[in-house]
């Protein structure tokens, strides 16, 4: 493990430029693509052309998404594998995320293709935009599959480490796309179409970057077998990486609720259909940069808060986030003043100035839609501050609410004050996720500061041991099966690691405790398969698993949960063990242990069965409780003792 001491001593100030900077410019970068394109077609094709590029804007987040679903997943998928020493696969795992990427591109465009025009109206192409939109798109939908390819290597690459190199081929690529816009659309007269073309060929010449990179890569090495398809391996690639789909999938759920409201009362009023489609366009171009420096200072200090909250150096937490508001704030500051001072400037960026009627509608946007980007930024830092910490309880729901509250809004509002309405939902929408926003942090603020810096005593070392048996024991939730294991250490006289474990983890992690300790609770039952692929959880298993192994290290003892059985499956001296019991035995224990009432323990013991299922299919990709992967099953019903026992007498005889 890389020695991380410095992110607990070295000047936080420092360390947040030294982790935001790179973060910001990668994100800027991400999106310099789409709004080059706004920039050049709003000045050389006229704000028609914006309404159209915004039209085939969601189909090309889709298939973002869809890249990041496979690249995202198989670099998370790399970075456990070399941390667990298990390079055979690697390629192979490397190999089918790339042809999955590609292949969901090619079902991407001929989707887009069958569809053609009509898909394009049914997400917001009007009449006076449609040719442009579909001159644009078919273009664009050409280089899908070789694009979305490019982004699941770029992931890969910076997995492999090598996240210089990576962003090099995306700057490169947005480099020739900028160059290439006024070639196309100025010189060559191209129009609209031209924008594509310059498009594509900046993704081709990423992709070739890309591609070039997998002849001497760091940790693995591809061939012709490598692209072998295996569904085996893609399944937790795709498991890892759904997170990221589904956050691009937010955002194509957002533009097109927008694109439809805006045609349709934008038809009802002076405007028409086209200028508030195009409007929107230009201005979420605007917010997207805003919110990406942002989300780049919230993301560069996740690993320095994780870890200063992990060692419990809650003053530098606290000195960290009011750098993060304090930096987020000035941002947003600026931002909003320019905004609201001279709209115009920003608006003339885009293009189409010199129609009076659009220049009027955008202006007036403009100022309403980003009145309170100061606050939507505030509000997504503190969100990402809370998940650094290990309060993923809070941070889920707080990260969606701003975008929820405004696709509530954006349906409502509109109907009393027409086409406008839907711009006034932003700020509305603000207010209220930066009240309950507040509310939470004040509370977290407390806490910190209630906190001693001092740390834990109960933080447990990794205890030496006589060499033997590791017993890894997995238990039904009343099966008393953490008792047994107590006990079963007891008796051989060797460690037992249970919250132990989780401080071991957490003190050679620097994540949260608390974040740990939560990775398989029952309470996040209605989000679970979100919560189990996100980043921050991905990071925690991977210190989790580092930490069991260094535990099984140190010798002989009693390892309970945290999918040990299937972490140590390569160790030679493993004993797996799974502890169930009848399930009116486990109702009266968890009534005995907990004071729950019948039907309390019974919704108990189904949630805790259903959350540590889950997270061992996410961590394993197999079955939890299936015996054939124990060398021994207990009914806990004979009696904690006598369980014990049977135990014990098993691991003496396997050691004779």
């Amino acid at each position: 493990m890389e020695n991380s001491n410095y992110l607990g001593t070295e000047r936080v100030g420092k360390l947040l430029r030294q982790f935001a900077i790179p973060c910001i410019c990668s994100l800027i970068i991400s999106c310099l693509y789409n709004i080059v394109d706004q920039i050049f077609v709003g000045n050389g094709v006229g704000y028609l052309g914006n309404a159209a590029t915004g039209v085939i804007f969601p189909i090309t987040v889709v298939g973002w998404g869809l890249s990041l679903l496979f690249g995202d997943g198989a670099a998370a998928s790399l970075s456990v594998s070399l941390g667990r020493g298990e390079t055979k696969d690697i390629h192979r795992s490397v190999g089918s995320a790339v042809l999955g990427s590609f292949l969901s591109g090619v079902v991407v465009i001929a989707i887009a293709y069958l569809c053609g025009d009509g898909l394009l109206r049914m997400i917001g192409a009007t009449d006076a935009n449609i040719q442009m939109a579909h001159d644009y798109g078919v273009i664009i939908f050409a280089m899908m599959p070789l694009a979305m390819t490019q982004n699941t290597l770029a992931s890969i690459i910076r997995a492999d480490g090598s996240p210089k190199y990576a962003m090099v081929a995306m700057l490169t690529g947005a480099v020739i796309n900028i160059i290439g816009d006024p070639v196309a659309i100025f010189a060559l007269d191209m129009g609209i179409k031209g924008a594509a073309w310059a498009t594509i060929l900046g993704q081709f010449v990423s992709f070739l970057i890309c591609a070039a990179y997998l002849r001497h890569p760091k940790t693995f090495r591809v061939g012709i077998g490598s692209f072998r398809p295996s569904m085996a391996l893609l399944k937790p690639v795709m498991a890892l990486g759904t997170s990221s789909l589904l956050t691009q999938l937010s955002i194509v759920v957002i533009t097109v609720v927008n694109n439809i409201l805006l045609v349709k009362y934008g038809a009802r009023s002076a405007y028409g259909a086209d200028i508030p489609l195009a409007a929107f366009v230009v201005i979420m171009k605007l917010f997207q940069i805003v919110l990406n420096v942002a989300i780049g200072i919230a993301a560069g200090a996740q690993p320095i808060v994780g870890y200063n909250y992990g060692a419990k150096n809650y003053g530098r937490v606290r000195e960290l986030l009011k750098l993060m508001i304090k930096w987020t704030v000035i941002v947003g500051l600026v931002c909003m003043v320019l905004f609201e001072a001279v709209p115009g400037v920003f608006i003339r960026m885009f293009g189409s100035a010199d129609d009076p009627v659009y220049f009027e509608f955008a202006v007036l946007c403009l100022r309403i839609y980003l009145s309170l980007i100061l606050v939507t930024c505030a509000q997504k830092v503190c969100a990402i501050f809370l998940q650094s910490i290990g309060k993923a309880k809070a941070a889920a729901p707080l990260s969606v609410l701003r975008d929820v509250l405004l696709i509530v809004f954006s349906l409502l509002i509109p109907a009393a004050i027409g086409v406008t309405g839907i711009f006034w939902a932003a700020p509305i929408a603000d207010v209220l996720a930066i009240a309950v926003t507040a509310t939470v942090m004040v509370r977290v603020w407390k806490e910190l500061g209630r906190e001693k810096e001092a740390q834990d005593p109960a933080v447990a070392a990794i205890r030496p041991s006589r060499r033997g048996a590791i017993i890894t024991i997995a238990r039904e939730h009343g099966s008393a099966g953490k008792r047994i294991g107590q006990m079963v250490a007891e008796k051989l006289d060797i460690p037992c690691y249970y919250k132990e474990l989780v401080a071991v983890a957490a003190r050679e992690s620097g994540l949260a405790q608390e974040f740990i300790s939560n990775l398989n609770s029952d309470e996040n039952a209605v989000m679970r398969e979100l919560y189990l692929t996100a980043d921050p959880v991905k990071r925690a298993v991977a210190a989790q698993e580092k930490a069991i192994c260094h535990i099984a290290d140190a010798g002989s003892c009693v390892i309970i949960g945290r999918s040990a059985d299937y972490v140590l499956r390569n160790y030679p001296n493993v004993v797996r063990i799974f502890i169930y019991a009848p399930k009116d035995y486990r109702e009266k224990k968890v009534m005995e242990m907990y004071g729950d009432s019948p039907e309390a323990a019974k919704k108990s013991i189904a949630r805790s069965d259903a959350a540590r299922s889950a997270y061992y299919k996410s961590v394993s990709g197999q079955e939890w409780g299936n015996p054939h992967s124990y060398e021994l099953c207990i009914d806990a019903s004979v009696g904690e003792e006598a369980a014990a026992d049977i135990i014990c007498s098993y691991i003496r005889r396997m050691c004779l």
